[in-house]
Formats: C-alpha cells, structure tokens, sequence
C-alpha cells in the first residue's frame, strides 16, 4: 500500500506541474521554485510531516522534500546559533545533497560524451 501512495501523490505533483506548464505562462524554473516555496510552506504550517508519512517517498522526493528540508534546518539552526541559524541552516542541513549533486554533476561531464545539440 506504501507503494500506492506513493505513487499517487508522486504522480500528483507531477501531473500538477506539467499542467503548470501547458495551461500557464510560467516558465518551468519558477515553477520548480514554487514547488520549494511550497515544501517550505508545508512545512512551516505542519502540514509537510502527515503527508510525507502517508506518500513516503512520494512526497519526500521532489522538490517539496527539498524545500521541507531547507525549513527543518533553518528551524533547527535557529534554536541553537539564534538569528545567524537563519542564514546557515538552511544550507547546512541540505549540503549532503547539493555536495552530491555537483560531485555527480562534474563527473558526468568529465566522463559523458557532449553531442551538438542543433
């Protein structure tokens, strides 16, 4: 069942993202950036945490995950280091990630063939 909800609430905020993006003009960076809005915002309201426990991976995995853990680690921050946890958290808690994602990035491009595009 875990799989299921997963799967739906997963496919969900993808369907909801493509229909952003054939119904509307927004271009597809702002609206990954209101998806981490909106993780962020979940997560300052309290409403991230039942529905990553019912979707799992399914809500942890896109975008919205992100912008929950950016709010989770400001928060924490904050409660230890004060106002400078503001600034720090954020980037603290989600450096695992980005760190990956550029090692990854770089070794993609050192060992990926590049094609012309045209």
């Amino acid at each position: 069942m875990n799989y299921l909800w997963a799967f739906v609430v997963g496919g969900a905020l993808c369907v909801a993202g493509q229909l952003l993006v054939d119904l509307t003009s927004l271009t597809p960076a702002r609206i990954l950036t209101g998806y981490v809005v909106a993780g962020v915002v979940l997560s300052a309201t309290g409403l991230y945490s039942p529905l990553a426990e019912l979707a799992g991976a399914g809500a942890s995995v896109p975008l919205l995950g992100f912008g929950h853990l950016l709010a989770q680690g400001v928060q924490k921050a904050v409660a230890e280091q004060g106002l400078l946890g503001a600034f720090t958290g954020g980037l603290t808690a989600a450096s695992g990630g980005i760190a990956a994602s550029l090692v990854f990035g770089v070794l993609a491009a050192l060992f990926g063939k590049s094609r012309d595009q045209s």
